[in-house]
C-alpha cells in the first residue's frame, strides 16, 4: 500500500513539474514573423530579477503591463495600459510605497491630454498639466499640499502665452499677476504681499522691464523708476 502511495506521489510531482515546464515554454514566444506573441517577461540583466510582464499580439503591446523595481521586494513602479483603438497608453508611476507619482496618457509615444503629478508620499495632486501632441497646451496648475491653488500658467504649443498667477496659500491672495508672450514676460505685471497690498507694478516688453515702475510700502507709493533709461555700466579699474 505504501509503495502505491509513493508511486502516486511521484507521478503527481512529475506531473506538476512537467506542467511548470510547459507553462514556461508559453512565455517569451515569437510568431512566425519573428514578432513577440503572448505573455512576455523582461529580466534585469545583472540581478536576473523580473523587470516587466505583459502580453503582445503579433509584436504589439495589449492590455496592462506591469513594471517592477530591481530590488528583492519587486515593487510595481509603473503600470501601462495599452489601447489599440487609438494607439494610446495610460501610464501610472508609483514610488516604492505604492503611492502614485504621476499618471497620464500618451498617443504615438507623445504626451496627450491631462497629466497629474502628486506630492511626495501623498495622494494630493501637486501639478496638473495639459498636453497636445507632446507639448504643454492650455492651463498648467500647481497646488499646495493643502490642495489650494499655488500657480496658474497658460501655454500654447509648448510656449508660455497669456496670464500667469501666483497665489499665497493661507488667504489665496494673488501675489503675482503677469503676462507672457512667446515664453517671455510682456505687458503689465503686479506684485503683492500676503496681505494683498501692492509691492511693485510696471510693464515688461520682450522679457525686460520698460517704462515707469512703481514701488510701494504698506500699500503706499514710495518711489518710481524709469526702467527704459540706459544704465551706465561701471567697469572696474585695471592696474
Amino acid at each position: 500500500m505504501k509503495k502505491i502511495k509513493f508511486c502516486f506521489f511521484t507521478v503527481f510531482v512529475v506531473f506538476l513539474i512537467s506542467q511548470a515546464i510547459l507553462a514556461q515554454t508559453d512565455i517569451n514566444k515569437l510568431d512566425d514573423k519573428g514578432k513577440k506573441q503572448g505573455v512576455w517577461k523582461g529580466i534585469y540583466p545583472e540581478s536576473k530579477r523580473l523587470r516587466y510582464e505583459g502580453t503582445f499580439d503579433h509584436g504589439k503591446e495589449i492590455g496592462i503591463f506591469n513594471f517592477f523595481d530591481d530590488t528583492k521586494a519587486q515593487s510595481i513602479i509603473a503600470t501601462r495600459e495599452f489601447n489599440s483603438k487609438d494607439n494610446s497608453v495610460y501610464t501610472i508611476f508609483y514610488d516604492q510605497k505604492k503611492n502614485k507619482v504621476s499618471e497620464g496618457k500618451q498617443v504615438n509615444r507623445l504626451y496627450e491630454g491631462q497629466w497629474k503629478y502628486y506630492h511626495e508620499s501623498s495622494k494630493e495632486v501637486m501639478t496638473i498639466e495639459n498636453y497636445k501632441k507632446g507639448k504643454l497646451d492650455k492651463l498648467r496648475s500647481v497646488f499646495y499640499p493643502s490642495t489650494k491653488i499655488a500657480e496658474e500658467t497658460n501655454y500654447v504649443n509648448g510656449v508660455k502665452q497669456g496670464k500667469y498667477k501666483k497665489y499665497s496659500e493661507k488667504e489665496g491672495v494673488v501675489l503675482e499677476e503677469s503676462n507672457y508672450k512667446n515664453d517671455e514676460f510682456d505687458g503689465l505685471a503686479v506684485y503683492k504681499d500676503p496681505l494683498g497690498n501692492i509691492v511693485a507694478q510696471g510693464k515688461y516688453v520682450n522679457g525686460k522691464k520698460k517704462g515707469i515702475w512703481q514701488f510701494f510700502e504698506n500699500g503706499k507709493l514710495v518711489s518710481e523708476e524709469n526702467m527704459s533709461k540706459v544704465k551706465k555700466v561701471v567697469k572696474p579699474k585695471t592696474k
